[in-house]
């Protein structure tokens, strides 16, 4: 045999080695994002944990928003901030959290349920009342809310 084909099959093996190599590091650097789940599996007691220590879910009521208390805030002093008086509204559209001022209702933040979007622009105040609408597959969903005795309500429709 002569010198060029053997010279040929170590040139093909080490360039595979090498290729391999490169290859395996590659995957080793990204890790679980190409490979795996990410952030890795968890075994039965660590789900059981994760599950136990989330809060649920607030339970959307058919017949119109679920008010929640946003819990306040505090200053580096301790005393409670703007945020004691923010309150959240969930509809199956969507939520929204509002607070009352001297000025009246302002609404501070908003998002859209899945599959749904935000209708129109949202009125943000203050004012008198503010409102955001949500609208998908299954309807258009409103939300107007106003201040009853310094803490944001929901206006129902009837």
């Amino acid at each position: 045999m002569g010198r060029r084909p053997i010279l040929t099959a170590v040139g093909w093996l080490a360039t595979t080695v090498a290729a391999t190599l490169v290859g395996l590091g590659a995957i080793r650097l990204v890790g679980d994002g190409i490979t795996g789940t990410p952030g890795g599996v968890r075994d039965q007691r660590e789900v059981a944990r994760a599950l136990a220590s989330t809060e649920p879910a607030p339970l959307v009521s058919s017949s119109g928003p679920t008010p929640t208390d946003v819990p306040a805030s505090r200053s580096p002093a301790g005393s409670p901030t703007a945020a004691a008086a923010r309150r959240s509204f969930t509809t199956p559209g969507g939520t929204a959290v509002a607070e009352c001022g001297p000025a009246g209702v302002h609404l501070v933040t908003w998002s859209p349920g899945q599959g749904y979007r935000v209708k129109d622009t949202p009125d943000r105040g203050p004012d008198d009342h503010v409102e955001v609408r949500f609208e998908g597959p299954a309807g258009e969903y409103e939300l107007k809310l106003r201040c009853v005795g310094g803490r944001s309500v929901a206006e129902t429709h009837d």
